[in-house]
Order: C-alpha cells, then structure tokens, then sequence
C-alpha cells in the first residue's frame, strides 16, 4: 500500500525533527533554508497529499465494506489529521516568529508536540487501521492503491511539487541536520 510508503517517508523526516529539536535546545541556529523545506513537507507532503489520500480513497473504501465513519478506528483518525493541521500551523507560526526573534521555545514545543502526535498518529496506521483495511479490503485492494497514487498526483500537482522533490527534501534535510550545524 502506497500509504506505508508514504509514512517511511515521513518518519525520515520526524527522526530529523528529533534532532534538530535537540540542536535547538543546545543553542543551535537551524538557518531557514534548512528548516523551512521541513515545514513544507509537514504541512504539504504529510497533511495534503498523504492525509487526502487516506479521506479521499482508504476511508470512504473502508466505510463502503461498513466500517462506519462518525465512529471507531475513522473517526478518531480524521480528529487527529485536524490536530495534525493544527500543529502544522502553529509550527509555521513558530519557525517564522523564530526566524525574526532568535527565540527558539515555541518551535521545540510545537516540533515536539508534532514529533508525538505524528508517531502516535503513524503507530495507530501501521498496527491497526491498515491491517483492518488489509482485511475488508482485500478484493478492491489494487482499485483503492490506483486511487490512492491518482489522488497523490492530483494533490501534488496542485502544490506544484513531485513525490521525487519531497524525498530529496527528507534526505536532504536528514544529511544537513545530521551533519553539526554552527
């Protein structure tokens, strides 16, 4: 399923979040070049395309084999892409007013509120609404997989950037942030 696919990518990029937490905390200076293409791959990469997928395909897919959505394993994931929106915001708010300000505090607490909610999110995925979805959906599974990367398409499209730009955005930013930033 292109959705694992999708979060392997997204955990490159939380586990570089980790550290850059801990090089901001230590006083480090995360310059915009590197953090901002981050900031984008949050809000754009993981909320647009990859949360648009899983509403617009693996969702109403799930809730056709009579899985309801207003309860239960839907429900609880779609409260949790509005809090992901949320803290995505915030981030972008935070990572601009540290830019301006050299003020650190609230892009760690929002990184670090994103870092958790993200993993938490992910665990929740991986271990039990997609092997739900692998289970209802066995029949229809290589239908919803042609939506899925159409839907992915689709929305990248609209945001002008290709799966290809986001992965070069997530190696880039783990080779930079890994490397010591002065």
């Amino acid at each position: 399923m292109s959705l694992k696919r999708d979060h392997e990518l997204i955990e490159k990029v939380i586990k570089s979040m980790e550290t850059t937490i801990n090089l901001l905390e230590s006083g480090k200076k995360i310059p915009e070049p590197i953090l901002l293409p981050v900031i984008d791959f949050s809000k754009n990469f993981t909320d647009v395309c990859h949360h648009s997928k899983e509403e617009k395909s693996l969702f109403p897919a799930l809730e056709r084999s009579g899985m309801p959505t207003h309860m239960g394993p839907i429900a609880v994931m779609l409260m949790e892409h509005e809090i992901t929106r949320k803290i995505g915001k915030k981030m972008e708010k935070s990572a601009q007013d540290y830019f301006e300000t050299d003020d650190a505090t609230e892009l760690i607490s929002d990184l670090k509120e994103y870092v958790e909610h993200i993993t938490q999110h992910i665990w929740k995925e991986n271990n039990r609404l997609f092997m739900m979805a692998e289970a209802r959906l066995q029949h229809v599974s290589q239908q919803v997989d042609d939506e899925l990367n159409q839907i992915e398409k689709i929305k990248l499209d609209e945001i002008g950037k290709t799966r290809k730009e986001y992965e070069l955005i997530a190696e880039e930013f783990q080779n930079k942030i890994s490397q010591d930033i002065q």
